[in-house]
């Protein structure tokens, strides 16, 4: 299992930035893509933004130009930088690993435990 640590939520004024962090740790033979999704109270999850282990990205159309995903391979960590945020970002945040186990035939996927992005206007 694949264990995920998310940080950098909170409260922040229309406008301003926020930088999530989270960090995958356990039996990790291989990381494939890695992203960010966000769910608002009444709505699905949607896809934020999502980088494959060549770092290749890819975002949503509601945040490209404001919000920026990166990720470290060494550490296993993705980081989401994010500006210009909007109200209509206000969302609980998950981090999302697509992964290879060591012992493991198939790829699995591990989601983080959401932290709250709140933005106000």
């Amino acid at each position: 299992q694949v264990q995920l640590v998310e940080s950098g939520g909170g409260l922040v004024q229309a406008g301003g930035s926020l930088r999530l962090s989270c960090a995958a740790s356990g039996s990790i033979f291989r990381i494939n893509a890695m992203g960010w999704y966000r769910q608002a109270p009444g709505k699905q999850r949607e896809l934020v933004a999502t980088i494959t282990s060549a770092g290749s990205t890819n975002y949503a159309d509601s945040v490209k130009g404001r919000f920026t995903i990166s990720r470290d391979n060494a550490r296993n960590t993705v980081a989401l930088q994010m500006n210009s945020l909007k109200p209509e970002d206000t969302a609980v945040y998950y981090c999302h690993v697509n992964y290879r186990a060591f012992v493991a035939a198939y790829d699995q996927n591990s989601w983080g435990p959401g932290t709250q992005v709140t933005v106000s206007s």
